[in-house]
């Protein structure tokens, strides 16, 4: 079991990126029932976000939140539920942040860049 210093603080970074998330998750339900309403097509809201500092940091706060929050959970469920050692745990927590930042990262890259080839 890893220290009680280690789990205060891995439960207070989780608590800090859920209410990040909480935040996120409405201005992104927010902006897509906004556009849903507004009639625009894909190729209309990748135009106007492609390209968009603002969307682009957005964004990217949206998934480091995510690759903060999603691996401390997945380590809790791992050592309350499996026989893995705490290191192996912390393993799988890390692969898993970085798996979540390559994957949004190489996501919002992607729509930045989009607009350019429309």
């Amino acid at each position: 079991m890893a220290s009680v210093r280690v789990e205060t603080k891995l439960w207070v970074w989780q608590r800090l990126s859920a209410a990040v998330l909480g935040l996120c998750v409405l201005v992104h339900l927010g902006m897509i029932i906004y556009a849903v309403q507004d009639g625009l097509s894909a190729a209309e809201i990748i135009t106007r976000v492609s390209g968009n500092v603002l969307w682009f940091v957005f964004y990217a706060v949206f998934i480091v939140a995510v690759a903060i929050h999603a691996p401390i959970g997945v380590r809790t469920i791992l050592n309350e539920m499996t026989n893995l050692s705490p290191k192996m745990t912390h393993i799988v927590m890390a692969v898993l942040c970085l798996v979540i930042l390559v994957m949004g990262f190489r996501a919002i890259i992607g729509l930045y860049q989009a607009g350019a080839s429309l």
